[in-house]
């Protein structure tokens, strides 16, 4: 698959690439670039969040039905910043799963909380059928490289009646407003972290992240997805004009 294909989260754009022009290229620059920011993933994500990350992740969880004693997978986990919210939701009856492709997030993720993880890819989860109550993707999907066979993964691994929730950022409708999203991801949250000696190592994931949003899937296509895929009561609901979050339910 090369990412001119339909089923990629990102649509063929030209500012893309320069970091790949191939699905092995993608997997092999993104997992370096995610390595190497891992240490200073979580201070630039918080310049990012202006401080309400945590308030709006575990907000979300809450809202879309995550409780004690479930099974939670959290897909593309990276350092934790939703693993951390869903273990406090589900409790120490619960269990909570952590999946991502990148060691060197994972190795921070662990620094938090004790949970089972695992290394590799949505599209391909190394787990048996009807494992999980509850699947969350925290503003990854547009780092998939197939999301319909992301979402077949996702249907497969869940319980008859569990819940996908997929939280993820949208370029807003307004020129003005897109214009300074990108600007604020790509080159002032890079900024304010080198010069406040806070990791300069996440200066190049971070302008991938804003060049990503640009070029990802518009909602509807990724409401088509998930009815493609098998889900049912598949919505979306929008914050702030930017912050969306996917849902939907296996079938009984």
């Amino acid at each position: 698959m090369d990412d001119k294909s339909p089923h990629g989260a990102l649509k063929d754009d030209p500012r893309l690439r320069p970091y790949f022009r191939s699905e092995d290229e993608r997997r092999r620059v993104t997992q370096a670039m995610f390595d190497e920011a891992a240490g200073g993933y979580d201070s630039a994500e918080a310049l990012t969040a202006l401080g309400s990350g945590a308030w709006y992740r575990r907000e979300v969880l809450r809202r879309n039905g995550l409780v004690e004693g479930m099974t939670l997978l959290d897909v593309a986990a990276g350092t934790g910043l939703v693993t951390v919210a869903g273990v406090a939701l589900v409790g120490p009856g619960g269990r909570v799963v952590a999946l991502d492709p990148s060691p060197g997030m994972l190795a921070e993720l662990r620094k938090k909380v004790s949970v089972e993880t695992l290394e590799g890819y949505a599209e391909s989860i190394p787990l048996p059928d009807a494992q999980v109550d509850f699947l969350s993707m925290g503003y990854a999907l547009r780092h998939v490289g197939d999301i319909d066979r992301a979402f077949s993964e996702y249907l497969r691994v869940l319980k008859p009646g569990g819940k996908v929730c997929l939280m993820e950022i949208s370029r807003p409708r307004g020129r003005l407003l897109r214009g300074l999203l990108w600007f604020h991801i790509s080159v002032l949250v890079p900024l304010l972290a080198r010069v406040s000696g806070r990791h300069a190592d996440v200066g190049r994931l971070w302008a991938y992240y804003g060049d990503t949003i640009e070029a990802a899937l518009d909602p509807d296509a990724i409401l088509d997805a998930l009815r493609r895929a098998g889900f049912k009561q598949v919505d979306c609901s929008v914050s702030l004009g930017i912050f969306r979050e996917y849902t939907g339910i296996r079938p009984a």
